[in-house]
């Protein structure tokens, strides 16, 4: 009397179980490469960032200051210098609506020996814009006022003024002295705004 086995489990024995998938532990080289597409996937990712970042701040730059050319809103900037022989301008920072427009610092008298320059002339959005100013000043004298040498004064100063359609507005900043004879020295270095509004006639 024969026994018998059924085909199936012949067959599941002939041709074996099926085998499990192998696998191997990641290897030093690949866990590297890993690591330095991560990386430079995140550079690429920042790049993107900072130029988008850049690409709206060179809009909002040219809204502010390019203005609107249909307008014929215009601003003239001008800085002018009225200090005594006490403070010698050493460095000058504007900025228009945020927008930094002039910096400088004095090299060989190129400021002090200035009493008036441009900072800005240029069409600008009509409405209310605003110039924030910086003067650094260092004192000068001579004799008995030699101390002054030492001295330092820094102002900051802001104004706002309106742009209208088809004028010219002019604001000249100019650095005084306020005050007279007895007022403290550190008190006498100030900022005023002169405006001035005429009629655009310079072409589009």
């Amino acid at each position: 009397m024969h026994s018998w086995v059924p085909i199936a489990l012949i067959a599941a024995f002939a041709i074996g179980a099926p085998s499990s998938p192998s696998t191997s532990a990641p290897t030093p080289e690949g866990e590297f490469d890993t690591k330095v597409r991560t990386l430079e996937e995140q550079v690429t990712d920042l790049k993107e960032k900072i130029f988008r970042t850049k690409a709206r701040l060179m809009l909002l730059q040219e809204t502010v200051l390019g203005g609107d050319l249909s307008s014929g809103a215009r601003a003239v900037l001008l800085h002018r210098s009225e200090m005594g022989a006490s403070f010698v301008l050493e460095s000058v920072a504007y900025a228009l609506d945020g927008a930094p427009i002039f910096t400088k610092s004095d090299l060989n008298g190129d400021l002090a020996n200035k009493n008036e320059f441009e900072i800005f002339n240029g069409r600008i959005v009509p409405g209310q814009h605003q110039i924030a100013v910086k003067l650094g000043y260092r004192g000068h004298g001579f004799g008995v006022f030699s101390y002054l040498e030492g001295y330092r004064f820094n102002i900051q100063s802001s104004y706002t003024f309106k742009a209208e359609p088809t004028k010219v507005t002019q604001v000249k900043v100019v650095g005084y002295e306020k005050g007279g004879i007895t007022s403290d020295l550190k008190d006498r270095p100030s900022v005023r705004y002169d405006v001035e509004v005429t009629k655009d006639t310079k072409p589009k």
